[in-house]
């Protein structure tokens, strides 16, 4: 009987320190909205007093707000306070408040890749290559990526001293610069190749996307341009509108952009263009790749349904998610997915995740900023590609769904030969010394002086600087291993002396003839003298592959 009236005196104490949820919990697992608020307001209670660590409602709020949001088992769907809201309206406006400076770190030291044009640091003298060992008198040895950044911006019309370490000058320069406001813009100038045809690279989808674009585009014209090459490899997308506009420029009134269906009022609607294109008769082939994703796939996807490019490269990430920005207060934002994107001809951009691996994977690959950093390609080979559903564009040719965009030329990037993936693999985590390696070898030859053009060839004196100098920080590497990867060491040498001796302008020269994309794209342009034509000429050169196959 004891027994009896004790467990009777436990239940109702557990009861009564419940709130009575043992009593309720039957009604309130499935009750209505009320009881559920309820039921969370007790448990938060609960949580607050009798929690073994000290939590405070405040933060107990913050986690079941993030909590609640990550059971919606969306990666895209997150709240955004502080140094993340800050960054999304960075990469979104292409504006920040800084110097005006791309840098990396190498050697231990951060090291100007190049100063951007018309910005303090172009202004003041800064150059490719140069060191900044001290910001504000602090030393910058060790520092990281990241924390350079931080240090480097700050408020427009605030003051900095930087010292930078040069090649050829025995002593420090000091720099006292004014930070100003920098617009990074997403269309770098482009690249004008043999036979008019031209190059423009867009990344990512940020306000004034469409704007710079027509502007290249015109300009590049009145050089003699006659083709495109628009590059949307590794753009992570953007703004809607903005892509929207940008696949305005290229087709005529009324055709559709892109459509949204979602559940709330206003998110099912469609995009249509609403000017004739300006270049009719400009052919353009568009790259993309496994990191093409979002905005960029709607741009991509409307060119392709409506004939107006090939599409040429890999297939892309398939984000096809709308998100919406809801402002709840200063520095604090929501970015909730509200609707999914679907090409022209019908097609889901967004790929579909068949299992929770899949799904994890896709959530890694998010970010804050409504970008990805690429996504590995599922589908290693172009069988699985003939397997999805099939769509038609306006000229009815072929183009397959299931998430993404399927290129008309499906063209995969060279893998590593055996004894390069062998150099990879001995190389292990001693990569950044790799790239230290290569960088000091290109500084050296900007200070020497001893590359006159850009068109130079490595030589295996070269090569073997890079060896010498992983030897030197005691990275054990044979010397059989290290030749069997010699045209590989060789290109990326060549590319970071181009880089530093000679502006990004001529590394990006030198590393498209290595690059087996945009010799796809070069060769069909440099044939094609319509889009019509081009089309033809990829759907010959398609049915050529498939024969093959």
């Amino acid at each position: 009987m004891k027994q009896r009236w004790g467990l009777v005196a436990l239940v109702a104490l557990i009861s009564f320190f419940s709130g009575g949820w043992l009593l309720q919990r039957g009604v309130a697992s499935d009750g209505n909205v009320y009881q559920q608020a309820r039921l969370f307001d007790d448990v938060l209670g609960h949580v607050n007093t009798y929690f073994v660590d000290s939590i405070g409602e405040t933060g107990l709020y913050q986690k079941a707000t993030r909590g609640m949001l990550e059971q919606l088992m969306d990666p895209y769907s997150v709240l955004l306070t502080g140094d993340d809201y800050k960054a999304l309206t960075e990469q979104t406006s292409g504006n920040y408040a800084g110097l005006g400076i791309q840098i990396d770190v190498r050697d231990g030291w951060i090291t100007v890749v190049a100063p951007l044009p018309e910005t303090p640091a172009e202004r003041a003298g800064i150059e490719t290559g140069d060191q900044i060992i001290e910001v504000d008198a602090k030393s910058t040895e060790g520092w990281k990526n990241d924390q350079a950044v931080k240090a480097l911006r700050g408020e427009a019309g605030s003051k900095i001293v930087i010292t930078v370490r040069r090649g050829g000058i025995p002593e420090p320069i000091k720099y006292r610069l004014t930070r100003a406001q920098i617009h990074m813009r997403s269309v770098p100038q482009g690249t004008l190749f043999d036979s008019g045809v031209g190059y423009i690279s867009l990344n990512p989808v940020s306000e004034t996307s469409a704007e710079e674009l027509r502007q290249e585009i015109t300009g590049m014209k009145g050089k003699g341009m006659k083709s495109l090459i628009m590059d949307l490899r590794g753009n992570p997308g953007g703004l809607l509108d903005q892509g929207v506009k940008v696949a305005d420029l290229f087709l005529d009134s009324r055709q559709e952009i892109v459509s949204t269906r979602g559940r709330a009022r206003g998110s099912t609607k469609e995009f249509f263009d609403e000017a004739r294109q300006a270049w009719p008769d400009l052919p353009i082939v568009v790259l993309v790749n496994d990191g093409t994703a979002s905005a960029a796939e709607i741009i991509a996807g409307a060119l392709q349904d409506h004939d107006r490019a090939v599409v040429v490269g890999s297939p892309t990430f398939g984000k096809g998610l709308v998100q919406t920005l809801f402002p709840l207060g200063e520095g604090v934002a929501l970015k909730l997915t509200t609707a999914r994107w679907f090409t022209p001809s019908g097609r889901t951009i967004q790929r579909i995740v068949k299992d929770e691996e899949d799904q994890a994977t896709q959530a890694a690959m998010a970010v804050v900023e409504d970008t990805v950093l690429g996504a590995p390609d599922k589908e290693s080979t172009d069988s699985a590609l003939k397997e999805r559903p099939i769509f038609h564009t306006d000229a009815g040719r072929v183009v397959r769904g299931g998430g993404g965009i399927v290129p008309d030329l499906v063209i995969r990037p060279d893998t590593l030969t055996s004894a390069e993936r062998d150099f990879a693999k001995a190389l292990g985590n001693a990569l950044p010394q790799y790239r230290d390696a290569l960088t000091t070898i290109a500084l050296n030859a900007k200070k020497a002086n001893l590359i006159t053009s850009e068109a130079f060839k490595v030589t295996p004196e070269m090569r073997q600087q890079v060896y010498q100098r992983l030897r030197s920080k005691e990275i054990e590497i044979s010397s059989a291993v290290f030749n069997g990867a010699g045209a590989l060491i060789d290109e990326q040498l060549g590319n970071e002396v181009a880089r530093y001796v000679f502006g990004r302008p001529a590394e990006f020269r030198r590393g498209a003839a290595q690059d087996v994309q945009m010799q796809t794209a070069l060769g069909l342009l440099r044939k094609a003298q319509t889009p019509k034509q081009l089309l033809s000429l990829a759907q010959a050169d398609k049915s050529a592959a498939s024969a093959q196959n």
